[in-house]
């Protein structure tokens, strides 16, 4: 079969330059140009340039190193500190305890950083030495903590999601709206095994708390203040059609220097060193989508993604045969790549079978997202597990078995999606979109 053939070639010699240390995104690249040489008569100099620079100057794509300056202006403020004051007080009575502040903190910051990695460092920079002063079991602290930042990639603004709704020419803001409920459903549901784990566990006993009167909780409550505010505006100027996705990302960085020059830790170094930080990510990012553009050209000439989606629907699958393959697929190839590669990596071959089946795209970017946060957590290369090994000193097998069940929940979460499709589609269907969004 001719599309397999190709498949063999470009995997063939994507994996030889990954295999050599090449960076992604000219690996990408270096595939897509062998791919045009070998398959097409057309110049290759003009099509590469043409493509790039249409991908990168795309107007929505100006929301990405916005949303990554915003988490890298807060994580070097006491936010974290800031949110166990004030969420500490009303987690402490609950079956599990403050494990739930893990749990709640990467919800919270979640929506202000839309980075998974990001969400782990700053909320774990805080609340592992003080669950740990506290006595409480260690593979709880390291699988719920690893587990649970992986809701940066979910609840606006996430990144993955622009890098998707770029890459599939969607909406941003209505992406985002739709990883709102989503999120906060698998945030209960790590909730829900905190406190099952909490309960039948005979070695689980942490220190308890000092009681608090109600007063007390809403006094320490006054620290959660700022970063509900700035989730207002950035989730909330979007979902009233205020802003565009680009729009609330500019009004987030904003809201996050006032933030960090209230707390007094905006300084000078930190404003260059979390510029530069952005900068980094965000150049890696494009130099990544310029590739994954360019191969995407380069196999729709070979018509590698047309035949393929042919081939798929010769095949008779079901909505959810094909859902289950994907799913598979995806956690396989999480093993091996980040979310990001991984989305733009395969989605110019997905497209088309997705669309054939009648696939909401909109619900199939949550579905990717709900993929990629288990390859964050998933041996050898998910990502939170060297964050937390860094961070913890365990070994890399610890944190792995630590994290499965928050692995496993997600695979759940995926045939709670596949139920109930209306959790990702009902919010962005009856919300007004900012100008542009």
């Amino acid at each position: 079969m001719q599309e397999v053939y190709f498949i063999g070639i470009f995997l063939f010699i994507l994996f030889l330059l990954l295999g050599t240390g090449v960076w992604i995104g000219l690996a990408l690249l270096g595939v897509a140009y062998v791919g045009m040489e070998l398959f097409t008569l057309r110049p290759v100099g003009d099509a590469m340039m043409t493509v790039i620079w249409r991908s990168s100057s795309s107007w929505s794509l100006t929301a990405l190193p916005m949303f990554i300056w915003m988490g890298e202006i807060l994580f070097r403020t006491r936010l974290s500190e800031d949110m166990f004051k004030g969420l500490a007080p009303w987690m402490a009575r609950l079956p599990g305890g403050l494990l739930h502040t893990n749990v709640v903190g990467c919800t919270v910051f979640a929506a202000v950083s839309g980075s998974s990695a990001a969400t782990l460092l700053t909320v774990g920079k805080m609340s592992v030495p003080e669950l740990r002063k506290r006595k409480y079991p260690e593979h709880l602290v390291i699988g719920t903590l690893a587990g649970a930042a992986t809701l940066g990639l979910m609840i606006p603004p996430s990144l993955t999601l622009i890098v998707y709704g770029v890459t599939i020419n969607e909406s941003i803001t209505k992406l985002f709206i739709a990883g709102i409920l989503p999120g906060l459903v698998l945030a209960a549901m790590f909730m829900v095994y905190v406190i099952v784990v909490s309960q039948i566990s005979k070695k689980y006993h942490p220190d308890p708390e000092p009681p608090m009167t109600f007063l007390q909780k809403v006094s320490n409550s006054r620290f959660l203040i700022p970063v509900i505010l700035l989730i207002l505006v950035v989730i909330g100027s979007m979902y009233l059609g205020f802003a565009t996705a680009t729009e609330a990302a500019v009004f987030g960085v904003i809201g996050s220097l006032i933030l960090a020059a209230a707390q007094g830790s905006l300084t000078w170094a930190s404003f260059v060193e979390s510029l530069m930080g952005a900068t980094r990510t965000s150049a890696m990012i494009a130099l990544i989508l310029s590739g994954a553009s360019f191969l995407s050209l380069s196999m729709g000439f070979t018509g590698l993604p047309q035949n393929l989606a042919e081939w798929i629907n010769s095949l008779q699958l079901t909505r959810f045969e094909l859902l289950m393959a994907l799913l598979v697929f995806y956690i396989i190839l999480g093993c091996f790549l980040d979310g990001i590669s991984a989305v733009v990596l395969t989605i110019a071959v997905v497209e088309p079978m997705i669309r054939q089946v009648g696939i909401d795209i909109i619900w199939f970017g949550i579905f990717i997202v709900v993929v990629v946060e288990m390859a964050q957590i998933t041996p050898p290369v998910g990502f939170n597990l060297f964050v937390m090994q860094g961070m913890t000193g365990h070994e890399m097998n610890y944190i792995a078995r630590a994290a499965f069940p928050m692995f496993l929940i997600m695979v759940l979460m995926v045939f709670i999606l596949i139920a109930f499709p209306d959790l990702a589609t009902w919010l962005p269907e009856n919300m007004r979109l900012g100008p542009g969004g």
